[in-house]
């Protein structure tokens, strides 16, 4: 049994283990052969792509062991952060990311929708809050925001953070200015991918370079906003592909707090659409070698969910995933229903994330609410 003492660790609240005093203490370098480098939990920003490669060789119970081992010096293992994506501008993205049913250069039956207005956003903030969200994520399918939409969406952050979530948007790249703006309007999280390696991304998109993320995640950074990146597997990379993903986030200047590990939902249409089902051991190895590479960092399951069973839900728990969207849909494709998930929670003895934002008082004019809102609830009680 173990007892969790608050920890923080880059301005975030965690829960690290702690071991009583009457269980033997072995040390993880010595119960895991031949990972005494990688086994300790430290926050490091210099691994190399061979190290990130004998992680994912690993025998996979010997992987599992050293993530959950790490997982829990940081986090409690049975909370679960919980997020809802909203898709506030839907299609007609001039990108070609081979996976995305959005782009305006496949023909996936999706029709375009404009930016939503305002009230509508906060419509469905408040439905996410209702149902146990802590953090509302919304997402345009832009190459970058025009700045003559950038009032709503600074709205739709401001409106957001009344209601006491957590705000995260995904726009597309953004200029420093653009990031500044957003972080001004109380932004917690912005969202920008960098999908795979470096290597394989001219396979995947040829219309922005990696260079465009990575300086994107700069002026996030420079702004003064979290960062949530991460990336898709299942494309047709190969295993070196995955290492050398989580080689370049785990080696940016400052880790992202939040880390979304998606699985390809191939949509008809798309050039990726008969792409071949990903190994759902290689998926977990890709969580546990996560966790392991950004020990603090929430680990998110993100697209892909509907595919994964109960056990491979369960499993990737385990390796170290401590986030979920949470909802019907991701953006344009399904996603489990949430009573499922709670359900799911509940037999696993799981709860919700417990995460306090502070609500912005005034926004729009208007004197926002200061009683506490239920954004939680026992998924046990479900």
């Amino acid at each position: 049994m173990h007892s969790f003492v608050a920890t923080t660790q880059s301005g975030a609240t965690s829960l690290s283990a702690t071991t009583p005093a009457t269980a033997p203490a072995t040390p993880l370098a010595t119960t895991v052969v031949g990972t005494s480098a990688t086994a300790s939990g430290a926050i490091r920003h210099d691994w190399s792509r061979q190290e990130v490669e004998k992680l994912f060789a690993l025998p996979f119970n010997d992987l599992l062991f050293q993530a959950h081992t790490v997982h829990r010096q940081y986090f409690d293992p049975n909370q679960v952060q919980v997020s809802t994506l909203l898709s506030i501008k839907t299609g007609a993205c001039p990108e070609d990311c081979a996976y995305c049913p959005q782009s305006t250069r496949y023909d996936t039956g999706l029709e375009a929708e404009a930016l939503m207005e305002i009230e509508q956003v906060l419509e469905q903030a408040r439905a996410a809050a209702a149902s146990g969200a802590t953090r509302f994520c919304m997402g345009a399918a832009w190459r970058s925001p025009k700045q003559r939409d950038m009032p709503k969406v600074v709205a739709m952050v401001k409106g957001v953070r009344a209601l006491g979530l957590e705000s995260c948007m995904t726009l597309g790249m953004l200029t420093r200015e653009q990031a500044q703006e957003l972080s001004e309007a109380g932004l917690d999280y912005y969202n920008h991918n960098l999908d795979t390696s470096p290597e394989f991304y001219g396979e995947i998109i040829t219309t922005r370079t990696y260079q465009d993320r990575l300086e994107t995640l700069d002026h996030v950074r420079d702004a003064g906003m979290k960062v949530c990146s991460g990336g898709i597997v299942g494309m047709g990379e190969t295993q070196t592909d995955r290492a050398g993903l989580l080689q370049q986030l785990a080696n940016l200047p400052q880790h992202p707090e939040s880390v979304p590990i998606n699985m390809l939902v191939r949509v008809q249409g798309t050039p990726l659409a008969a792409e071949a089902d990903l190994d759902p051991f290689e998926f977990i190895r890709t969580i546990a070698a996560a966790r392991i590479m950004m020990p603090a960092s929430h680990v998110r399951l993100s697209a892909g969910r509907e595919e994964m069973n109960e056990q491979m839900h369960a499993l990737a728990y385990f390796a170290g995933a401590n986030s979920i969207f949470y909802g019907e849909k991701l953006l344009t494709t399904p996603n489990p229903q949430a009573n499922t998930d709670m359900a799911l929670f509940a037999r696993l003895g799981i709860q919700p994330e417990r995460r306090h934002v502070e609500m912005d008082l005034e926004w729009n004019g208007e004197q926002a609410s200061q009683a506490p809102n239920p954004l939680f609830y026992d998924a046990a009680a479900r």
